[in-house]
């Protein structure tokens, strides 16, 4: 029965990791049929002429580039802002801690049309009250990372909150006794070990920023970005050129992944061979 049930769970997880990727194959195949409509079917031969048009693409690779931008932009300020608001949440209780929580979760709840609409209402609206013609008050770029960051910064706050539910406060107090000060405590002590959580919050926030387009569209003004240019182009007449780039950004995402994996796993073997050698050490110091 044990067999059966371990069998039937392999099948599941294959055939849901299946399910996953045949779209993305076959994404991926209509970059190099020689269609104008992006679909394997029919099949009219081998091309690389959509990967030439996408580099010919000056528009959309300066949609790119935007969205780079924008995605570093709100990343740094969502760590920024997410780890502040999770150390913040961790350190008080009682009905402080609740309210603050509930706010920072609260942008999760809001749809993205409205965080943008919001965002660009509220700021144009501070600049024409104090009659200002700065930048910031502006549609632009810079309101789309601040729309962003509204509720990115709440994801980052979730997964540092995990990490911080495992870490020993009796560290900090130790350091505090032999006289540490309390910023060599955050830089030494706290940060080391939230420095995991924040690399998975960053890469998170990089990737909700790339893919993001409610707020983006209400808070833009002219600036293109990537997600922005590819509804465009669905609206005026899609071309496998879209096929070839979401291919190519698949296979940078793989990429990425298989490094950080192959760097996890070495890390992990490190810190096995050391914990095994502490046990090594600690055995012998019983035996003698």
């Amino acid at each position: 029965m044990y067999k059966f049930r371990q069998t039937l769970a392999r099948v599941y997880a294959y055939t849901f990791i299946l399910y996953l990727l045949i779209p993305l194959g076959i994404m991926g195949a209509a970059a190099f049929n020689d269609n104008k409509t992006p679909s394997i079917v029919p099949w009219k031969g081998f091309t690389w002429r959509w990967f030439d048009a996408l580099w010919a693409d000056d528009t959309m690779w300066h949609a790119f580039q935007n969205t780079i931008f924008v995605a570093i932009a709100a990343s740094a300020l969502a760590v920024l802002v997410g780890t502040s608001a999770a150390i913040l949440i961790n350190s008080i209780s009682g009905k402080l801690r609740t309210t603050l929580y509930g706010l920072m979760i609260s942008t999760l709840l809001i749809p993205g049309a409205v965080i943008g609409i919001s965002t660009m209402i509220m700021w144009t609206k501070i600049g024409n009250g104090i009659h200002s013609d700065f930048i910031l008050f502006k549609p632009g770029l810079h309101l789309s990372v601040l729309g962003q960051v509204s509720y990115i910064a709440a994801m980052v706050m979730l997964l540092v909150l995990a990490r911080l539910q495992s870490f020993d406060e009796g560290l900090e107090e130790a350091a505090l006794d032999l006289g540490a000060s309390h910023n060599q405590v955050m830089r030494r002590i706290l940060l080391p070990h939230l420095y995991p959580a924040i690399g998975a919050g960053a890469a998170v926030a990089f990737f909700q920023s790339i893919e993001n387009y409610n707020v983006t569209q209400f808070t833009r003004g002219g600036a293109n970005t990537l997600t922005v240019y590819v509804f465009s182009k669905v609206r005026s007449g899609i071309t496998p050129t879209i096929n070839a780039l979401a291919l190519m950004l698949m296979i940078v995402t793989l990429a990425l992944a298989v490094v950080y994996e192959i760097k996890r796993r070495s890390r992990a073997r490190v810190e096995a061979a050391r914990e095994a050698e502490a046990r090594r050490a600690a055995a012998l110091e019983e035996a003698f």
